[in-house]
Parts: C-alpha cells; structure tokens; sequence
C-alpha cells in the first residue's frame, strides 16, 4: 500500500525542533494477540523497523516510546521483565544505527483510568518533564491504535496511524489520524524524500 498523505500533511523538513513518540507493540515489534511480550524471545522487529529509526535519528531532536503495558498490574510480567527487554530492545537499536531517548510505559489496566494510560496524557506531560524543550505542536504520534491517535490529538500533535485499519470505525472524531501509512518504513521513506 502506497503511503497516503493528506493535501494538509505539511510539505517541511522536520528540524530539531520536532519529537517523535511511538507506540511500541503493532508498530516497533509484532503485536501478540490477546498475549503480551514477556521474554525477548517473544519480542520480534517488524520488518523495517531498525532501518526507519535509523533514519528517525537523522531528522528528530528526541524520539520516544510511549507504551501501555497493563500485563505488570495482571501479573503477567514484572518490571524487571519489562526493562531487560526494552534494554535488549534499545542495544538492537542503537547497534543499527538507531537511537530511542526515552521509553515511558504505563503498568496500569484501564479499570481505575490512570493519567498514565493511554490515550490519557501521562506520558507525554513525564516526557516534558524531563525534556522541557518538547514542543508538542512540533511532535508527532505514531501508533496502531485509537488510543494512541487520541493520546496524539489531545496534546496538539501529528498523529500518524500505522497498520491495516482501513475498514475500522473509530470510536470517536478526535481518534481521526492525519493520515495512514503500512509501517514506520513508509513514514521513513517519505521523510528521507522530502
């Protein structure tokens, strides 16, 4: 499937003074139905991912994770668990070229909707906490998800769905992305051409 880009989509570079977030599971590794990741074992690249972060790393200030991650509070896994394998995940990454600055996750189910949650905004507000330069106007929101295209709208970024969702209705107006591309390649590759 061939990028789609809106009229809107904006036609510039992105500076320095541009952020990336990321969602991590559907569209940095291979999402596992009604499973979570638990071991490195089980955490697996989709295709492309290593190379587009690469190029990321070339055009975004700060590149983030924001991740919900609801199997610690089950009991599913630790955070322990969780961090061995973001920091296998993040020695992947740096070794090809790529670079991640921070990764945010919320341990939390939705039952007591935790401001960590997404598409609530706690990570993102953790993430200005600790980079005061963020602008969110000048960021944008990748995910595979309607939370994680709320969570972008809400704070005033970009927000690009990635994934085969073409025949889902979204659960509200405000999960409506700016636009929709197969993979994080696709976002590269348009990036790399502008």
């Amino acid at each position: 499937m061939e990028a789609k880009i809106p009229f809107n989509w904006p036609k510039f570079k992105f500076d320095s003074t541009w952020s990336l977030f990321l969602d991590r599971d559907g569209v940095i590794n291979r999402r596992r139905p009604d499973d979570y990741v638990k071991t490195w074992e089980e955490f697996i690249f989709l295709p492309g991912v290593l190379n587009a972060l690469e190029v990321f790393a070339m055009h975004f200030r700060r590149i983030f994770i924001v991740t919900n991650q609801a199997g610690i509070e089950k009991g599913i896994l630790s955070h322990e668990i969780l961090d061995k394998i973001h920091q296998q995940m993040l020695e992947t990454i740096q070794y090809q070229g790529g670079r991640v600055d921070e990764i945010y996750y919320c341990p939390y189910t939705g039952a007591l909707d935790p401001l960590c949650r997404k598409p609530n905004p706690g990570m993102a507000l953790e993430a200005k906490k600790d980079f005061p330069d963020i602008d969110f106007k000048h960021c944008i929101m990748i995910g595979d998800s309607d939370s994680d295209i709320i969570f972008g709208n809400n704070l005033g970024m970009k927000t690009i769905l990635v994934g085969d969702k073409s025949g889902n209705q979204f659960l509200s107006a405000n999960a409506t992305p700016d636009c929709r591309m197969d993979s994080l390649s696709d976002f590269a590759r348009y990036i790399s051409n502008m």
